[in-house]
């Protein structure tokens, strides 16, 4: 057994009841641009292997954990495109604030932020790992 394999990491409290757990080509990249983009803290990951790459990394965004991975197609594990689901994130009066801080971070507006039929305003972009974010808060009341 490796030094890694054998060594204790400390678990971080799992913020939540469910968990977003992603696979992405570039998982310290994607801490670090959740960090710039979502105000991600990152609470713990394991070491890079010698391709860079890490099994795991735990992330608090919004109040609620979420972890990321590379893939490992030697493993079994092939990167696959985000597909088939949005991020969704539940925010108060800050939304313009966390919008604007996303996009110039670097995601892609998909829909602008506006609100909606349901009267809520919402909006969805995308991120340059090509995972779909949506931001959703309350009309403020006059």
């Amino acid at each position: 057994m490796s030094e890694a394999q054998n060594t204790a990491y400390p678990a971080p409290k799992v913020l939540g009841g469910l968990v977003a757990y992603l696979q992405v080509d570039g998982a310290f990249k994607a801490a670090e641009f959740y960090k710039r983009a979502f105000g991600a803290e990152q609470v713990f990951a394991y070491p890079a292997d010698e391709k860079g790459r890490t099994m795991h990394i735990h992330l608090y965004v919004n109040g609620s954990s979420m972890m990321l991975c590379d893939a490992y197609p030697e493993h079994g594990h092939a990167h696959e495109k985000a597909q088939g689901y949005t991020m969704q994130l539940i925010l108060g009066d800050d939304i313009d604030a966390w919008w604007k801080r996303a996009v110039e971070a670097g995601c892609e507006v998909v829909v602008p932020l506006d609100v909606m039929f349901w009267g809520d305003r919402w909006g969805q972009l995308r991120d340059p790992f090509g995972v779909a974010w949506a931001m959703n808060a309350p009309v403020k009341q006059a």
